[in-house]
């Protein structure tokens, strides 16, 4: 890991104080959290305050953000110098950042880097005539148009050392210069354009199936729905069908409930129907009438005595 420190005394400004637009930006990005957490609006302000001091944040810069967020000059500090994309140093109108990381340096980003050393000088350290500065990081995500470098907001790719020298002279002289690729690569597209794909028929939407695929697709929709017609008519004969069979064919008369219960349930004037009467007085329970049962002895057998009184 790179140590971060603030540039020396002696390129340090006396002061600093946002411009009255960019104090009313600040103003709104503060006022965009709730009272007591301001200091959420800290990375913002740093940016801010880079944007205005020609590209890098000097001490004075840091403790004025702090006094605005109402915090310590240190913890505004401590993010400065652990955030890479905060300058601490002077740089040149053109910033160069290098991506030095493996697929880059498999690439031939060593060689971009002597261009650097060569042109420019060594690394934070800005050119005699305060154009060019650069700065080797990590990885800036062109991998597959590897080596590049980022200058200032924008990606240059696909770079040679004499293409990249090229690049630098003009962004000197103020010349314009092409962003993206320096090759002509199209994207991320293989080198020397795409291999898949080339046939021009593929994208001639007239040509797709055999004859004329409008007609073909019309004719195909229009079966489809008279399919499902004919599938629905025939239902609704269906059931018009049902429907008549049902109103022609007489109804069966329904029995009472007492002819259709159950043929093990005795009904309730059926001989074989069980009574309790015998049990309904409890006081006689045990007890003979003598005259009753004389009279049914005498019933039962005719020659049987007469019983005594």
């Amino acid at each position: 890991m790179s140590v971060r420190r603030l540039a020396p005394d002696h390129v340090q400004p006396a002061s600093f104080a946002f411009d009255v637009a960019n104090e009313n930006w600040a103003d709104q990005q503060i006022a965009k959290y709730p009272e007591g957490r301001q200091a959420s609006a800290v990375i913002p302000l740093l940016w801010k305050a880079q944007e205005q001091h020609d590209g890098w944040v000097p001490r004075a810069a840091i403790e004025e953000v702090a006094r605005k967020l109402g915090m310590a000059p240190m913890r505004v500090m401590e993010i400065a110098t652990f955030y890479t994309m905060f300058n601490l140093q002077p740089v040149g109108e053109h910033f160069i950042q290098l991506c030095g990381t493996t697929p880059c340096a498999l690439r031939g980003a060593e060689a971009i880097r002597k261009v650097c050393e060569d042109v420019i000088g060594p690394q934070s350290t800005v050119s005699a005539d305060g154009k060019l500065s650069w700065l080797e990081v990590e990885c800036l995500g062109a991998c597959c148009n590897a080596p590049m470098v980022q200058i200032n907001f924008d990606y240059y790719e696909d770079l040679t050392p004499e293409n990249f020298k090229t690049l630098l002279d003009d962004l000197r002289h103020g010349r314009p210069v092409k962003t993206g690729s320096q090759i002509g690569r199209s994207g991320s597209e293989p080198l020397g354009g795409g291999e898949t794909l080339k046939d021009a028929a593929l994208y001639d939407g007239t040509v797709i199936g055999a004859g004329d695929w409008k007609a073909r697709v019309t004719e195909q929709r229009k079966a489809a729905a008279e399919a499902a017609a004919a599938k629905a008519a025939a239902e609704a004969e269906a059931k018009k069908a049902e429907a008549a069979k049902a109103e022609a064919t007489p109804a069966t008369p329904s029995k009472p409930a007492t002819e259709t219960a159950s043929p093990g349930r005795p009904q309730p004037s059926s001989p074989g129907q069980p009574t309790s009467a015998a049990n309904d007085t409890p006081a006689t329970q045990g007890k003979v009438d003598p005259k009753s049962a004389g009279e049914a002895a005498k019933s039962a057998d005719p020659a049987a005595p007469k019983p005594v009184k």
